[in-house]
């Protein structure tokens, strides 16, 4: 019988089979061993039948650990490790990203930009191991990664920011310790919402939904205003006001108190009787911002 010593956390193990965790943590998820929910990650009857099980940390919190006897696994056993990946076969790690957000946020780090005949390599970006590409059917020029980039202290830290709630500090606290736990390890159930949120560019909003549009419009390279007054006398204000195309966008969360539903009304209203640009985004955009901003500001001729 197992014991506890010879369990390994889903960072050890993944260690042991010298593969990037986050590529273990994305195939258990496809073999339906684990699953998210929230901010956790879950173990499925499939997993705990292959011998997975909780530990609970006072500092990590609960976590996934996993027998030793199971990097000889067959399923396991056969990943590899060497295979090379572009921006977008980056999303299977990163599902709330779109492949324009992940190639954006790279060329934001400096690692590659954008030309009219592609996403080309930087010297930076030849650091991390990236190699220029050109796409067979379509001549179009796109970088390849190693993929270990996918554990890349700085590229977790910064993707999986974009991706909504932060993991990186548990992940940082746990790499003081001689044998971290999951870089991904179950988060208490509840978290609280926080008062604010910091966008990439520095601006502090209110939700977390309005640091996603502000994130998305910085990596558009679209100068934008935050909380931006509307050119009426009424007392009245945008989220986010784009001066290129004098466009107006609001953010319309779920659980927005009546008060601030009513001013988002009444913006809306403004904006459509005095022939104003106006966007609204609402909670369930949040992941699909390419089609629902992009092609509203398309529309308005500001292309992204």
């Amino acid at each position: 019988m197992t014991t506890e010593e010879e369990r390994l956390s889903t960072t050890a193990l993944a260690r042991k089979l010298e593969i990037p965790v986050q590529q273990l943590f994305a195939t258990l998820r496809d073999y339906g061993w684990i699953l998210r929910h929230g901010d956790n990650w879950l173990l499925t009857p499939k997993g705990e039948y292959e011998g997975g099980s909780y530990r609970d940390s006072k500092r990590f919190g609960r976590y996934i650990v996993w027998p030793e006897t199971l990097a000889q696994h067959p399923l396991l056993a056969a990943i590899e490790s060497n295979q090379r990946i572009s921006a977008s076969q980056m999303r299977r790690y990163y599902p709330r990203l779109q492949p324009r957000q992940l190639n954006r946020a790279l060329a934001e780090l400096g690692l590659q930009q954008h030309s009219i005949l592609g996403w080309e390599l930087t010297d930076f970006g030849r650091r991390f191991g990236g190699q220029q590409s050109e796409s067979d059917s379509t001549g179009a020029f796109y970088v390849s990664w190693p993929h270990e980039i996918v554990d890349h202290p700085v590229i977790h830290r910064e993707l999986e920011r974009l991706s909504g709630p932060e993991t990186a500090p548990v992940a940082a606290a746990a790499a003081q310790q001689g044998d971290p736990p999951d870089l991904f390890a179950a988060a208490p159930a509840t978290v609280a919402e926080p008062r604010d949120c910091c966008g990439i560019d520095g601006h502090r909003t209110r939700s977390r939904l309005q640091a996603t549009v502000c994130d998305w419009l910085y990596l558009a390279q679209q100068a934008h205003a935050l909380y931006r007054a509307l050119p009426v006398e009424e007392a009245l204000q945008a989220d986010f006001y784009l001066p290129a195309g004098s466009v107006y966008i609001d953010c319309w969360e779920e659980t927005a108190p009546p008060a601030q539903l009513s001013a988002r009304l009444r913006n809306k209203a403004v904006c459509k009787e005095l022939g104003l640009r106006y966007l609204e985004i609402r909670a369930g955009d949040a992941g699909r911002l390419d089609e629902v901003l992009g092609r509203g500001l398309l529309a308005f001729g500001i292309r992204c």
